[in-house]
Order: C-alpha cells, then sequence, then structure tokens
C-alpha cells in the first residue's frame, strides 16, 4: 500500500530528476556532523552563565539538528561507509540520549510500512495533538521497545552500545553533579518527550488517507528549521540529502504544478 502511494505520487509528479542531488563526499558529510556542535557549546555556555531561557532554545536547535544529523545517517546519506554511518549514530546518542539505532529501526519500518500497524513510528501521526502531547513520554520507550523485540541480534548489540553511552553520560552528570551536565541531561530528557509531537505528529498529522506527508513552501521556515519540514520530499526520495530537498521541492512545483498546489504544509500559508 505504502509503495503503491508513493507510485502513485511518482506518476503524478512525471519525470522530475533528482539522481544528481543524492551523491555526498564525506567533507559534504563532515559539514552536516557540525552543524549541532555550535548549537550544544552555546546551551552548555548559556546554562553556565544562567541564562535559561536562551540555554533552552540553543538546546532546541542542537536537538533538532542533531535530529537531521542523526536522520540523514540512518538513510546512509552522509557520504561515508557504513560503519562510520553508525559511529555517527553511536555518538549522538551518547549526547542525545536514548538508542539512535533504535530510531533508525523503527524509522526505515516507517517508510516502509507507513500507516499501518507495523508503522510504530508513524503512529503519531494520527492521533489528535494533545493525544501525541500525552504519548510523548511513551513515544521513546514504545520505540525501543519494537527495535528490541523485532530488530536482529546485531542492532540489539548496538542498542546495548547506545546505552551504555547513555549511562556513561548520566553518571557523569550524577556523580559530579555538574549544573550544565545535570541541564543538559534534563533538556535532552524533555526533547525526548516531544519527540512524537516535533518529528512525527507535525509533519503527518491529519493528511488525507493518500497523501504521504506535509511539506513546506516557506524558504525562511525551511531555512529556520533546517529543511526538516520538506518531509513530503523526502519520503518520496529519501536518498536524496535534506541538505537538498529545497532544490527538489522546486523541482516537483516546476514539474507537477497541481500536486504541488494542493500539497498540505506544516506552516500553515497565514503564517508564511
Amino acid at each position: 500500500m505504502v509503495m503503491q502511494t508513493v507510485a502513485s505520487y511518482r506518476r503524478r509528479l512525471g519525470k522530475v530528476e533528482w539522481r544528481d542531488l543524492v551523491a555526498m563526499r564525506p567533507r559534504d558529510g563532515l559539514v552536516e556532523c557540525l552543524h549541532p556542535l555550535p548549537w550544544l557549546a552555546a546551551s552548555w555556555g548559556l546554562a553556565a552563565i544562567g541564562l535559561w531561557p536562551f540555554a533552552a532554545a540553543a538546546s532546541f536547535l542542537f536537538f533538532l539538528t542533531a535530529l537531521r544529523l542523526n536522520h540523514e545517517a540512518i538513510h546512509g546519506n552522509l557520504g561515508f561507509t557504513r560503519p562510520t554511518h553508525r559511529i555517527v549514530m553511536h555518538a549522538l546518542s551518547a549526547v542525545m540520549l536514548g538508542s539512535n539505532h533504535a530510531v533508525a529501526f523503527n524509522h526505515l519500518r516507517h517508510h516502509r510500512h507507513l500507516g499501518t500497524a507495523e508503522d510504530t513510528e508513524g503512529a503519531c501521526g494520527r492521533m489528535t495533538f494533545w493525544q501525541v502531547l500525552r504519548e510523548g513520554p511513551r513515544f521513546p520507550v514504545r520505540n525501543h521497545r519494537a527495535a528490541w523485540r523485532h530488530g536482529t541480534p546485531a542492532l540489539r548489540l548496538r542498542m546495548l552500545v547506545d546505552l551504555a553511552l547513555n549511562l556513561a553520560v548520566l553518571g557523569a552528570a550524577l556523580l559530579t553533579l555538574h549544573p550544565v551536565l545535570l541541564y543538559h541531561v534534563a533538556a535532552m530528557i524533555l526533547a525526548q518527550c516531544l519527540t512524537a509531537l516535533f518529528a512525527v505528529w507535525i509533519t503527518h498529522h491529519d493528511c488525507a488517507e493518500a497523501d504521504i506527508a506535509r511539506t513546506q513552501r516557506s524558504p525562511l521556515v525551511n531555512f529556520a528549521t533546517y529543511n526538516m519540514f520538506l518531509h513530503l520530499e523526502h519520503h518520496l526520495y529519501p536518498a536524496v540529502p535534506v541538505r537538498r530537498l529545497g532544490i527538489l521541492a522546486h523541482r516537483i512545483a516546476d514539474a507537477a504544478p497541481e500536486v504541488a498546489a494542493r500539497e498540505w504544509l506544516v506552516v500553515p500559508e497565514v503564517w508564511r
């Protein structure tokens, strides 16, 4: 059903050139790896001097850019070898908390089984706003359980490495009681509880049955969200790196303006 829906979209779009957008060099991947670092440093620095609201804003942007980087590693879109993509996910697991290999398992199933009972990640997209807020704290637990139950022994081993890294960070925070470390742990736990809302629901809620995901047409919104709201384009062509989804969106709009005209937007037109 999912593949039929994607194929139907692609037929309506006609011949959209996308393969030239796929190739990534290792130095391109290194640039992607740098995106979260300024926000992480800013959040720690601002927390150290007690500017908590500004630290929280920086932590949000760190988590957003880390999600983007992890997302690219999941799809192998950083131009690295497969083992190096896994190292990226391990490192991000340590600073974001949780197992990003569990996230990877559920996200790839989300692409294959969108809207079905096997789509553990995407289930939140079919909830109301208030339901997804209540689901938030359960969402990471549910994803980890699904990955552990249905994953291979190799995946479980990688999850154990991720969780050992989590324990190391938590242990450092609790043993030292350093306020910045404690703040970071609290901020990441809160961010994980809001992931169902900001990473799933916001790009999938209230779509028609024949539609795949929401997208965004405002260049300003896409700049502020690091292209993470170009979600329809990602589902149609997941091999295209996020940094080039804006180019892909323009090509889709040029090839099939009637399709682009009826797209479900993440941020409503009135907010642009």
